[in-house]
């Protein structure tokens, strides 16, 4: 063999090793599963770590203004940035589940559209606020006998993506139902978002994403008042309406009743834990 083909056989098998270096840390799967044990018993720090779920920071807020919650998520947001490339990458903190319900009512916009002056104006005089965000989607409305969840998380941290974080928080929504003994509710595929039963929704879903960190979450319909969504197009979908847990089930539903039947599900689907957190902030 002369040295040119001895160098592209050489060449070859540089290439065949970074390729399968690079597979294997793309899926995520460590090269050596086990890891070494240390001289004095264990397994090295990082990949002790791995070995870990990750664990999610739980903040119950109770009744709260809207405004006050885009405040504390946004400070959950620039914490994880400030972390970012650091702890948590360690895959022991991924963030944190932000969960309330709508002190007042509310109507927000996102990326894909506003609302005219007219149509603000006209709204605000029913008593509502009116604020644009930045997350996906069109129109739709917060109030009381909501469950708000606003998960701001690393997504590197729990193995997602941004379209299995939103495919998680919709089988979320579809395991509540069921918990609470409510069948058939499922997602639908594009244009439409969020969780339905039949042509009606249950449940909207809008986020934003940015370095893998993730924002907004979704608005489930417990006891909501229903007729503060006749004066919008809810997400902008003609033709289809809106319904509630009390509705279907026929029954009053508090957000306090189905919080244990959510936990239990985003633990199920993000495969976390969930760390109770005293402080909001």
């Amino acid at each position: 063999m002369n040295e040119w083909m001895r160098l592209n056989l050489l060449i070859s098998q540089l290439r065949a090793s970074l390729y399968h270096n690079s597979a294997a840390a793309i899926r995520g799967v460590a090269l050596n599963p086990r890891p070494q044990a240390r001289a004095g018993g264990g397994v090295p720090d990082a990949a002790a770590r791995r070995m870990r779920q990750a664990a999610v920071r739980l903040v119950w807020l109770g009744r709260l203004q809207y405004a006050e919650l885009l405040a504390l998520q946004e400070r959950w947001l620039r914490r994880l940035q400030a972390e970012h490339g650091t702890e948590v990458l360690s895959g022991i903190e991924a963030g944190a589940l932000l969960l309330c319900e709508p002190a007042g009512p509310v109507y927000t916009t996102g990326l894909r559209g506003g609302l005219t002056p007219e149509e603000t104006a006209r709204l605000r005089a029913l008593g509502a606020e009116v604020r644009a965000t930045g997350r996906g989607g069109l129109a739709t409305f917060h109030g009381p006998g909501q469950l708000l969840c606003h998960p701001v998380l690393d997504l590197r941290c729990l193995g997602l993506r941004l379209r299995t974080h939103v495919a998680a928080l919709e089988a979320c929504a579809v395991r509540l139902c069921e918990l609470q003994g409510l069948k058939g509710a499922r997602a639908r595929p594009p244009p439409y978002t969020g969780v339905w039963l039949g042509e009606r929704k249950v449940c909207a879903i809008g986020v934003r994403c940015g370095r893998h960190i993730t924002t907004h979450g979704l608005a489930l319909n417990c006891s909501t008042d229903l007729t503060w969504f006749e004066h919008i197009v809810p997400c902008g979908l003609v033709g289809t309406g809106v319904t509630s847990l009390s509705k279907e089930l026929q029954r009053h539903i508090t957000v306090d009743e189905v919080m244990p039947s959510f936990l239990v599900a985003f633990k199920e689907m993000y495969k976390c834990t969930l760390v109770s957190y005293d402080s909001p902030n």
